[in-house]
């Protein structure tokens, strides 16, 4: 990707976002997502949270070099076990302190638009590839934001399943996405009959595989999903 076309990227992403739940009455924004137990208010409360990080990641410059990058970020990281359930009770317990849902809907549109600004200006520093520390590891910035753009697609994704109206993510985030699951697939290919959503939704454990996907697959099919 050209340099600045991660920032361009996280935009979109969060942006996409933002054009979801921007104009939710309050009985929308307490709708089912694809997170179990999640309603919109404290998913998006979830993707908040990783704007509020991006915002002290990118003021958190470390020396290089990185231990992680955009791709490997995600294969230490376990799916479900008690610090999921933990942080799950504690996401639903924040959003619910705010005294209607659409409050959440108020700190995401000031926090995102930072957080995406405090990208930009990384990506056109002096060292667009710095490296900053987040979540224990030190990342190079253009890495940070694809982690990022990778989770807000998904979350995206899981916040228009009861909301069939909504708009879906932009076309260039969606491929940073796509192009982190193709990263964690390695050498394998994904089925040809796969469009970009159904890849994501797939390879994320959100659908689950068909037995016509596991042929195709082969050997691959055991490792999904590719994250969580």
């Amino acid at each position: 990707m050209k340099p600045g076309g991660q920032h361009i990227a996280l935009a979109q992403a969060y942006d996409g976002i933002t054009r979801v739940i921007a104009d939710l009455p309050d009985v929308d924004l307490q709708r089912p997502t694809r997170c179990r137990g999640w309603l919109v208010a404290d998913l998006l409360f979830h993707v908040l949270c990783d704007a509020q990080r991006a915002l002290v990641a990118l003021a958190s410059p470390v020396p290089g070099p990185p231990d992680v990058d955009s791709v490997s970020y995600w294969r230490p990281i376990p799916s479900g076990g008690d610090d999921g359930t933990r942080h799950a009770r504690w996401i639903r317990r924040s959003a619910a302190a705010f005294d209607r849902p659409n409050g959440v809907v108020r700190l995401w549109g000031d926090t995102a638009p930072a957080a995406v600004r405090a990208a930009g200006a990384a990506v056109h520093s002096f060292d667009p590839h710095g490296c900053v520390t987040t979540q224990g590891h030190v990342i190079a910035v253009p890495d940070l934001l694809a982690t990022l753009t990778t989770e807000a697609v998904v979350h995206h994704l899981d916040l228009v399943v009861d909301l069939p109206d909504a708009p879906p993510p932009g076309a260039v985030a969606l491929g940073v996405a796509v192009a982190t699951l193709d990263g964690l697939l390695s050498d394998a290919v994904r089925p040809t009959c796969w469009d970009n959503q159904e890849y994501l939704l797939k390879a994320t454990g959100r659908v689950p595989l068909t037995d016509h996907d596991r042929r195709e697959l082969g050997e691959a099919a055991g490792r999904f999903p590719l994250l969580g």
